[in-house]
């Protein structure tokens, strides 16, 4: 049994994420999480809402609402949309936890130590009309590298290259608008990153197995133009994780908080503490999962996220780790993703463009949407949603191929034989047949979804639905039990079993129906499938069964029309 800790991208805290934000980290790492528990490895999946910086006090302040008070609810509403969608995290926390105040400073007061930390006099915007500095964003204007006149003072949205505000061309307060702006002096905390150049990229090197899409990322990030630069960790903002070292303040640094990128990364390791709280564990219960003298020299560590997430996790992370001399584990492999389009252009927060994870759950069943996103998941490139893809996704893979199998072969059953596993012939060649393709397609199934190789696990996962139908079109029991019962029994009796066969396999992807399938043919039994042919006899003869309720209904075409309307772009 191996030991696999699980991390997504966690989630800003600032509203309601739409499908994308939802398929390039959390919806992926859920698969995975869900595959490796069926596979019986012990696993830890850890998220959690990321709470500080200036996109919470900028929405807090929309909502009319002390910001404290506004991530506490809104933790709530995503804490409920991920329950939702299935996300089966061990836990959602939250990054203005208390463990993870305590771990940022020791993380900080071991840097310093290390001599990893130096202090910055830097010229920093003021705004005169705000009385107040105006860090990441609170402050946009035009990008000196793309032209794009809405970047941030933090980041360029459109060429994602980092910023400082007094690089913005004809910046303004995104607090008042105002431009009555002026640069003062301030003093900040830098982590020296560049001292720990050789230490990342020695260690980016040696991950030959990363995607090549993260790999890219992070080398451009450590190599190109200036190559990588040492890093502002402090900011003057009133809400965040006070500037201390360990427990001691530091001197300089009163009123001031961590950057939300230092403190951010640091939630997994606190979100593993809180999941140790939570549940009356010890110490040592988080401690092996993250600290390699204490047991963590076993876990097999993986991260999914957006392709923005990047450099943050293959540079600013690791060289938290690595600056702090302790033994902390490093993730062993990163997934990245690309975007989701939407519908001919961008999914889009402040205009309400695209389906928002509520809307989402408001229409439709959450295995709807969790099939589609992962088999269009956009790993290798951009993908786009569109409405008439995702009806026809939905109406051929879940209510044609699957749901249609399964209402056939138990509604024929009961018709026939009574709601019973029917118990007259044996298995011919014809089912032999399908056992041993059945057997090669699971292997080949397991293999993408543990290299995580999501849209080929998906198509995998369709193929073995595919060949349950193929093989009930060909042994037509419904003709055969005109002349030749006993031979119709035994084709029910594999095709019930393959309902079961077919719940453990889908539970994954599509949690809710796997576990109506189950509930129908009355089994509790989800062991992976290793032996094929003994799992195609597990339910004996006699064994009962009821017929579920439709798994899948489709989806019209008038609904589809009133939906691509409706998600246009009027969300307020």
């Amino acid at each position: 049994m191996a030991r696999i800790l699980i991390t997504s991208a966690i989630p800003y805290i600032n509203g309601i994420k739409h499908l994308g934000n939802l398929v390039g980290s959390q919806l992926p790492a859920d698969l995975f999480a869900r595959f490796n528990r069926a596979m019986g490895h012990e696993v830890m999946f850890i998220c959690a809402t990321d709470e500080h910086g200036t996109p919470a006090e900028l929405a807090a302040a929309k909502a009319g609402q002390p910001v404290a008070e506004y991530c506490a609810e809104m933790h709530k509403v995503q804490a409920e949309l991920a329950k939702g969608f299935r996300l089966s995290f061990d836990h959602f926390g939250r990054s203005s936890s208390q463990r993870n105040h305590v771990l940022t400073q020791h993380f900080a007061g071991k840097l310093a130590d290390n001599g990893l930390i130096r202090e910055v006099s830097e010229k920093m915007i003021f705004s005169i009309d705000d009385n107040r500095f105006l860090p990441d964003r609170y402050i946009e204007g035009t990008c000196p590298n793309c032209g794009y006149d809405s970047a941030r003072g933090d980041q360029c949205d459109n060429c994602t290259k980092q910023l400082d505000p007094t690089d913005l061309i004809n910046p303004h307060s995104t607090i008042s608008g105002s431009t009555n702006l002026e640069v003062r002096e301030t003093k900040h905390l830098y982590l020296m990153q560049r001292a720990l150049k050789d230490k990342l990229e020695a260690w980016i090197d040696s991950k030959t197995d990363w995607p090549i899409l993260t790999t890219s990322i992070a080398k451009k990030w450590l190599n190109d133009g200036d190559g990588l630069q040492d890093r502002g960790i402090t900011r003057d903002l009133h809400w965040g994780i006070p500037v201390m070292k360990g427990d001691q303040p530091w001197p300089g640094m009163e009123g001031k908080v961590f950057y939300v990128w230092f403190d951010a990364p640091i939630e997994y390791i606190a979100g593993t503490a809180e999941w140790a709280d939570a549940n009356g564990k010890a110490d040592a219960d988080w401690e092996r999962w993250w600290r390699t003298d204490k047991g963590a020299h076993d876990v097999t560590y993986y991260q999914f996220m957006g392709k923005d997430n990047v450099p943050f996790h293959t540079l600013s992370f690791p060289a938290t780790i690595l600056g702090s001399g302790e033994p902390w584990k490093l993730v062993d492999y990163l997934k990245s993703f690309n975007y989701l389009n939407y519908d001919g252009g961008q999914f889009s927060t402040s205009r309400g463009r695209g389906v928002f994870m509520d809307q989402a759950l408001s229409i439709l069943p959450s295995d709807y949407w969790r099939w589609w996103l992962l088999s269009h998941a956009p790993e290798s490139s951009d993908s786009e949603f569109t409405w008439e893809n995702f009806q026809a996704s939905v109406n051929k893979d879940l209510a044609d191929v699957l749901g249609n199998l399964v209402s056939r072969v138990t509604k024929f059953c009961v018709s026939k034989f009574g709601a019973e596993v029917p118990a007259g012939g044996a298995f011919s060649e014809q089912e032999h047949r399908l056992i041993e393709e059945l057997g090669t397609r699971i292997t080949d199934y397991a293999a993408c979804m543990q290299a995580m190789e999501v849209r080929k696990a998906s198509a995998e996962l369709r193929a073995i639905w595919v060949i349950g139908n193929e093989y009930l079109q060909a042994a037509a029991p419904w003709t055969v039990v005109k002349t030749d019962p006993e031979r119709a029994q035994a084709m029910i009796r594999l095709s019930l079993n393959l309902i079961r066969v077919y719940a453990i396999l889908s539970a994954p992807f599509i949690p809710d129906a796997a576990a109506t399938m189950m509930a129908a043919i009355d089994s509790d039994d989800w062991t992976w499938p290793t032996d094929v042919a003994a799992a195609m006899t597990a339910l004996p003869a006699g064994h009962a069964f009821t017929v579920p309720e439709n798994l899948f209904r489709k989806i019209t075409d008038e609904e589809r029309a009133d939906w691509q309307a409706r998600f246009a772009g009027v969300r307020t």
